[in-house]
């Protein structure tokens, strides 16, 4: 736009100038016809005088030089007008070639371009030119295609990331199963204990696959964010000893220290409870230890903590372990899907609050921040 406005200054500064050269002579060509006004004035002075020899003299002069100034057609204003008009035509030609066909022309060739699937090449102008906003837009269309392809590629290579370890992990449990339920079918339960612990062994692997397509749907509900969360006001003091009870499955290895007023929080109450198992199976899968899982009150918000006696993670480990399908190197041995601490964070998250994790002496703590009652008295 800035090229455009000093190319008219410039035209019209030229136009100026043919203007006033054509003004100046005019002024000339009327100078000369006074001039010869005033001659022939001279001429019939003469003729009255009687010196019609020289009268006739000074005619004839007058006469030729009129004829000559009649053969002398000065075209320089005409010429020089139309020069400046063609310099200026010749320039707006140019101008709206490089300006406008030409952005025109590179806005094809690059909508081709990510036709044919290229994203990888942009689209470069300079935002300054009368069409950099379009331009700029087309490129800023070409980012956002890829980034929906980068995304798009990465959830299929989930699925079959998912897919495959879902099939890995549930063959083990399954096997065992069917190796169990033979080994009763053919009778090698003779011993009332055997059979227990058979039946035992049968329904932990039933639980082993219940978690994990529990896991697996948690997280494709999370994907399609249809995981619906119904925030309500409970007392998590009053509801933990069940919620610990269902999941110890006889076995006395968690120990619950709660305050003795009731803590009121404001969340889903089924999804706490899942976020609660999660926690204590991991604690049960990695740490193989002792549990202690805390309550506390704060200001605005509870504290659940949950935390193992057990080795701890790698601190260089600790920023990734809440992502989707990482295990590190000490879970690579156990079975699971890599699901359990993202599906913690993601309710916690959803529910307003957060996870952290930190390394104690020894084992590892996992503290999730849940709104408080009070704080949230307007959701229900």
């Amino acid at each position: 736009m800035k090229k455009l406005i000093f190319t008219a200054i410039l035209f019209a500064l030229l136009m100026l100038g043919v203007s006033g050269f054509t003004i100046l002579r005019s002024h000339q060509a009327d100078d000369r016809t006074g001039e010869y006004a005033v001659r022939l004035n001279e001429i019939e002075q003469l003729a009255r005088c009687g010196e019609n020899l020289r009268a006739g003299e000074c005619a004839a002069e007058l006469r030729r030089e009129m004829r000559e100034e009649e053969t002398k057609t000065d075209d320089s204003p005409i010429l020089l007008m139309c020069s400046a008009c063609l310099l200026f035509l010749t320039g707006t030609v140019i101008y709206c070639g490089c300006a406008i066909a030409a952005p025109f022309h590179r806005l094809t060739g690059f909508a081709e371009r990510v036709a044919c699937g290229d994203l990888d090449t942009p689209l470069e102008y300079g935002r300054s030119n009368f069409f950099g906003k379009f331009t700029w837009a087309f490129d800023s269309m070409r980012q956002e295609i890829r980034r929906a392809r980068i995304c798009e590629q990465e959830a299929i290579e989930n699925n079959k990331t998912v897919i495959a370890s879902l099939s890995h992990d549930i063959k083990t449990p399954v096997a065992s199963i069917r190796a169990y339920a033979e080994a009763l079918e053919l009778g090698m339960d003779s011993a009332p204990e055997k059979r227990a612990h058979y039946i035992s062994t049968i329904l932990r692997k039933c639980d082993e696959v219940s978690q994990l397509t529990d896991d697996m749907l948690t997280h494709a509900l999370t994907e399609l964010e249809r995981l619906r969360i119904v925030p309500e006001r409970f007392d998590l003091c009053a509801v933990l000893p069940d919620i610990l009870a269902d999941l110890s499955a006889g076995q006395d290895d968690i120990a619950c220290e709660t305050p003795s007023v009731p803590v009121c929080i404001c969340a889903d109450k089924s999804r706490t409870e899942q976020l609660i198992g999660n926690l204590i199976n991991n604690a049960r899968k990695y740490a193989k230890t002792k549990i202690t899982v805390s309550v506390k009150q704060e200001a605005d918000s509870v504290l659940l903590q949950v935390r193992d006696y057990g080795s701890g993670i790698p601190d260089s480990e600790l920023p990734f372990v809440c992502g989707k399908f990482y295990r590190g190197e000490a879970a690579k041995s156990e079975k699971g899907a890599g699901l359990g601490l993202y599906i913690v964070q993601y309710i916690a998250e959803q529910s307003g609050g957060s996870v952290r994790l930190q390394n104690c002496d020894p084992g590892l703590a996992v503290t999730v921040t849940l709104p408080a009652a009070d704080a949230n008295a307007g959701i229900s």
